[in-house]
């Protein structure tokens, strides 16, 4: 997620690092490669223009230029104008005590918005409610089976009629007066119809469900890949029908970032959820802060860590706890926290949410954290139950049939082993940390060994296997470095 972005402004700030001190000249200077970042990451102009404004005169203030560490306080101030561009947000969607809420989804076709309805209606029941989902998009071909085959899949009621006898605002309207008579359902979300492009016709249609429905709130699905595209769909709608909020789709394929920094600068109407994945439960809440954090390399431990209370078994992790405290944590119950680990996603998405780990994955893109778990895991399943409790027990001859059995090298388990031992202290002091503190231990993993397993195999093999014109080539290329670096040392004191 906006790793183009992340890349440029990390560069952009890192610039303030190398001056030395910092004086009102070179912070404009830098800011250029600041403004520059946004600008490619496609954010709105008038937003660079506003931000830039913003962030160089407090940049070049005595709060700055005065202070011990003037370049960590200017990416504290880039950080504060980013939440206070993409924010204030409110999560909520105002569902009565009593009687029937009606939420009307609209956007754009390809947006996501069927799939999304989808999303919130599983997210609602997951809070208690009873949604009742209705298939309004006769514009689409299937749009209504598709609604039907999501509501089957997470367990939720969805109204249609057939598409020949009927109309959008019909169906919109008859749906609200069944939930409201029969009253078992609390909540109804219409899954409007759209369009390529916004048109007279879209929103004659929309305006017409609006008058009949009466929602109580009006969402706009918006593709974040369509950067200004989105921004510019989203300020059409709002002029039209007043939205109470905006739901960004396919955030996790992103690299760029500038409708997630622009829709509520460009609009006023709030990015209330952020659609992180094609799966039924990547729905998030929209937090400008975390996403600051992450836009600017930061991590965000707070939604991983939501997203480890919601995956993790707490019974088992209760019984890991324990035995760590007792020093009997074995490689058994290693295996088994890779496999709630697992459950939070991408281990390069997890790491890039832990904070210093995203600029470690930047620096190596080669590291396959991924990779090395299964690597790890299939070493650990070919040992005996005896061998997983007790390490000790593996001589050569066992490390020889382990290797053989899980299709590595004997260097690998060897390595694995000789890892594990050195964490048993880690693991043991551990056991009382919270969850913040077993992501730091995750990210000592991480760096030390056991995820870096077969990497660090396979670049000795690597290097075992050059030559004299390769090694020559890389004395060459130290060399060009040293001397660019030289360069521009030189360039920064002019």
């Amino acid at each position: 997620m906006f790793e183009g972005i992340t890349e440029n402004l990390g560069t952009a700030l890192s610039a303030f690092r190398r001056q030395g001190k910092l004086t009102e000249g070179n912070i404009r200077d830098g800011m250029r490669e600041v403004r520059q970042a946004l600008l490619e990451a496609d954010v709105n102009y008038e937003v660079v223009q506003d931000f830039m404004k913003r962030v160089t005169e407090e940049a070049v203030g005595e709060r700055v230029l005065k202070s011990l560490r003037p370049e960590e306080q200017i990416v504290g101030v880039v950080n504060e104008a980013l939440v206070d561009f993409m924010g204030p947000v409110d999560h909520s969607l105002n569902i009565r005590r009593d009687g029937v809420s009606v939420i009307m989804m609209c956007g754009l076709q390809g947006s996501g918005k069927t799939t999304t309805c989808g999303k919130l209606a599983r997210m609602l029941k997951e809070q208690g409610h009873h949604p009742l989902l209705v298939a309004a998009d006769l514009q689409r071909p299937a749009a209504v089976d598709q609604l039907k085959v999501i509501g089957e899949q997470i367990g939720v009621d969805v109204y249609s009629e057939p598409i020949e006898s009927s109309t959008p605002i019909k169906v919109c309207y008859n749906a609200v007066k069944q939930a409201r008579k029969k009253n078992d359902h609390d909540v109804v979300i219409l899954d409007t119809a759209g369009r390529l492009h916004v048109d007279d016709e879209l929103m004659a249609e929309l305006k017409q469900i609006d008058n009949k429905c009466t929602p109580d709130q009006a969402l706009l699905v918006c593709d974040s890949m369509t950067g200004q595209d989105a921004v510019n769909s989203a300020k059409s709608f709002n002029d039209e029908l007043e939205l109470d909020g905006v739901i960004l789709t396919k955030l996790d394929g992103d690299t760029r970032g500038g409708a997630a920094i622009s829709v509520k600068a460009v609009t006023g109407v709030p990015i209330k959820f952020i659609g992180v994945g094609e799966q039924l439960d990547k729905l998030e809440p929209f937090h400008p802060d975390r996403m600051a954090g992450r836009i600017l390399g930061m991590g965000d431990v707070l939604s991983l860590v939501e997203k480890a209370h919601e995956q993790f078994d707490a019974d088992e992790m209760e019984k890991q706890q324990e035995k760590m405290r007792k020093g009997k944590f074995t490689l058994e119950d290693f295996r088994d926290q890779m496999k709630q680990i697992k459950k939070l996603g991408s281990m390069k998405d997890i790491m890039k949410m832990i904070p210093g780990m995203g600029g470690m994955l930047d620096q190596n893109p080669d590291i396959d954290a991924e990779g090395d778990m299964s690597r790890i895991e299939g070493i650990i399943n070919g040992m005996t139950p005896d061998e997983r409790n007790n390490p000790e027990l593996i001589d050569r001859s066992r490390r020889n049939r382990i290797a053989q059995g899980s299709g590595v090298d004997p260097s690998d388990v060897n390595k694995l082993l000789k890892d594990f031992g050195s964490m048993a202290g880690v693991m043991k002091n551990m056991a009382g940390m919270g969850m913040r503190g077993r992501m730091q231990m995750m990210k000592q993993m991480t760096d030390g060994g056991l995820f870096n397993e077969g990497a660090s195999i396979a670049e000795q093999k690597q290097r075992s296997k050059r030559g004299p014109q390769d090694k020559l080539k890389m004395r060459e290329d130290k060399k060009k470095k040293r001397k660019d670096a030289r360069k521009q040392r030189k360039k920064n004191r002019r």
